[in-house]
């Protein structure tokens, strides 16, 4: 009898230096994707970007970080790194491969595929906002079974101003225009965290309490006022993309 072929692994990549973060993280992707350990690869990239074979892999999903893109003057090795990541991103646009990018991952494939990111406006403070579905959104297929509004976490210090070309704008905020896009048919991006439950949303406060996202005497009174918050919506796109990526689930 023939051989069962194993299915490709869904490649994780993770841009936070700080270990416990990045294992919260890479945790969270594991827990909503319904994935086990050995069904992904995980690349750590925040000091080195590997060169990556896309046929190696079912699907990609990019992280979040402390990295901005919009920065004048960046770090040799965060120029480094976005050398290879912008690269990368846009194979996977013109493969038209599924993806699926998380805060810097959304902004990163906003820059790689030609639109525009800056600190100018639409930044959201550490947070919970309220995101509204587009109504492309409401039909998108990863977005099924998802309320049209729904509470997420949020903390970013740069925003889109202008999505690439082509791109379908699928959630806003009242204060941020795109916070979520698909690109052809299959490559997807989120400016709210998908993977981000309470838990994880407080290991961050703490590690990035001195970042500019929050003022720093304030984090113990935000993670309190964060613990009422009602977010398991978002989890729900994470379990999407990997039922219709990695286990061919329709939709």
């Amino acid at each position: 009898m023939p051989k069962t072929q194993k299915k490709k692994p869904i490649l994780i990549l993770q841009f936070r230096p700080e270990t416990e973060v990045s294992d919260s993280e890479f945790q969270a992707f594991l827990k909503y994707g319904g994935l086990q350990p050995n069904e992904v690869k995980r690349i750590r990239a925040e000091f080195k970007m590997p060169e990556i074979n896309l046929d190696d892999y079912s699907a990609v999903i990019t992280g979040g970080g402390p990295y901005n893109v919009s920065e004048h003057k960046k770090k040799p090795v965060q120029e480094e790194v976005e050398k290879n990541l912008f690269s990368l991103l846009q194979k996977i646009a013109e493969k038209d491969f599924p993806h699926l990018g998380n805060c810097y991952g959304f902004s990163a494939g906003v820059v790689a595929c030609g639109g525009v990111v800056s600190k100018k406006k639409y930044s959201e403070d550490a947070g919970a906002v309220t995101i509204n579905l587009t109504e492309e959104g409401k039909k998108d297929k990863l977005l099924r079974g998802i309320k049209s509004n729904f509470r997420a976490f949020v903390g970013h210090k740069e925003a889109c101003q202008q999505l690439p070309p082509g791109a379908v704008n699928l959630a806003y905020s009242s204060t941020c225009p795109f916070h979520m896009f698909r690109l052809g048919k299959n490559v997807y991006a989120a400016q709210f965290h998908p993977e981000l439950d309470y838990s994880g949303i407080a290991v961050r406060i703490e590690f990035y309490k001195h970042h500019g996202y929050f003022p720093p005497e304030e984090a113990e009174a935000l993670k309190e006022k964060l613990a009422k918050e009602n977010v398991s919506e978002p989890m729900k796109i994470l379990k999407n993309f990997v039922d219709i990526y990695y286990r061919q689930k329709e939709k």
